[in-house]
């Protein structure tokens, strides 16, 4: 049995060099290298992206359009889904979710008029179009903004 003192020894099993101990330690440079800007301390590319002093991929690549930060995305269900309920159950956002129509119960949600509905539901939804709401009040339903 190999005791602990001489697990050093055994083939494979070399200790990593410590760096930064000085010259006596064989790491004069510690793994730097001789000069340059990676050797100096707080020397290094400047950030992300940084391509030696040429223009950047990001500045070079010609921007279109506007990024409206403020707009709001909606995920469009369409009512011939809401068939699958039974009567009388209430559809909300987070029923939706369960089910996996809507991928997140932060997503906001827009109730289409696509298709036709025969079972009679409550309908909460954040936002619905003209023609769903016609849709789910014809076949007995009620809507329900949230």
């Amino acid at each position: 049995m190999l005791s602990i003192t001489s697990l050093d020894k055994v083939k494979g099993k070399k200790s990593k060099k410590r760096y930064g101990l000085g010259f006596s330690a064989g790491s004069k440079t510690c793994g730097r290298g001789q000069k340059g800007q990676l050797s100096r301390s707080g020397g290094g590319r400047p950030y992300v992206g940084f391509e030696g002093g040429q223009t950047p991929i990001f500045r070079r690549v010609p921007k279109r359009g506007f990024n409206n930060f403020a707009r709001v995305e909606f995920v469009p269900v369409n009512i011939a889904l809401l068939n699958q309920f039974e009567n009388g159950t209430e559809v909300t956002p987070e029923l939706l979710r369960e089910i996996g129509i809507v991928k997140k119960v932060s997503d906001l949600v827009k109730i289409l008029g696509d298709g036709e509905l025969e079972k009679q539901l409550t309908v909460s939804a954040h936002k619905f179009s003209k023609s769903a709401v016609s849709k789910i009040t014809s076949a007995g339903g009620t809507v329900k903004v949230l």
